[in-house]
């Protein structure tokens, strides 16, 4: 056997190994949250089939403004009502905490009083990885900014004996957790097991895990998502692994 064909051998028994190693690889194109945020807007958040929030399935035109759903009230935060936010599905403080610049703080993070901080702020500031993780497009959808605010951080979980906080967008909030509309339920789940997955320093519990698993299958892969995994694997790099294997 000559050394060119030994070497092809070899090559072609890496290719599977190598695009398991590439299908599981992050965001590393884009560290900027601000960035990723205009790029929904121009490339994702487009056509009007596709230009409703992730919860409440409320419509917005091409400038962010958003009809709200029939009987939709919010007590707080009423100065969002108005426009789309960038959600973060996976709450940036659920992966952010891992990082010890958000826990702790940092040399390099001195305000200019010389005051010590922390938090996102601190970690957005000195970590790339924090950064590219939370610009993830796979893990930002299109909330009213309302409903982005009031679901902070909260882990989702079916709720008992909980109401509507929204009118008739079915998203219920309590005792600091979240039960979604059902519309939303399939998208979180792949969501976030693509988010554990394709990053080693985000966890899920294994409560949250098995929702995850059992909404993914409660609620089928739709055309849509399949769609959107697209745009975004062409504008950010790489694939989803978590669709790619459903949308095929």
């Amino acid at each position: 056997m000559n050394k060119l064909l030994k070497i092809s051998l070899l090559l072609c028994s890496l290719l599977p190994a190598l695009a398991f190693a590439f299908s599981n690889q992050g965001n590393t194109t884009n560290d900027s949250f601000s960035k990723a945020k205009k790029l929904m807007q121009k490339y994702i958040y487009v056509q009007p089939e596709e230009m409703h929030t992730i919860y409440c399935g409320a419509k917005f035109d091409k400038h962010k403004h958003v009809t709200l759903p029939s009987g939709f009230q919010a007590n707080k935060y009423r100065n969002r009502l108005n426009k789309w936010e960038a959600e973060h599905v996976v709450p940036a403080e659920n992966f952010g905490r891992y990082f010890t610049a958000w826990r702790e703080g940092s040399p390099k993070c001195v305000d200019k009083r010389g005051r010590h901080y922390k938090g996102r702020k601190c970690a957005t500031k000195v970590s790339e990885e924090y950064r590219l993780m939370q610009a993830d497009l796979y893990n930002l959808f299109p909330a009213i900014g309302s409903v982005n605010a009031l679901r902070q951080n909260y882990n989702f979980t079916m709720l008992s004996n909980a109401h509507s906080d929204f009118g008739s967008c079915d998203m219920r909030i309590k005792n600091n957790k979240v039960q979604p509309p059902t519309r939303a339920r399939g998208i979180i789940a792949r969501t976030y097991l693509y988010f554990a997955e394709t990053y080693p320093t985000f966890k899920m519990s294994s409560s949250q895990k098995k929702l995850m698993l059992a909404w993914d299958k409660q609620y089928p892969v739709t055309h849509s998502e399949c769609q959107r995994a697209k745009i975004i694997q062409h504008i950010q790099g790489n694939i989803d692994p978590v669709l790619a294997a459903r949308c095929s």
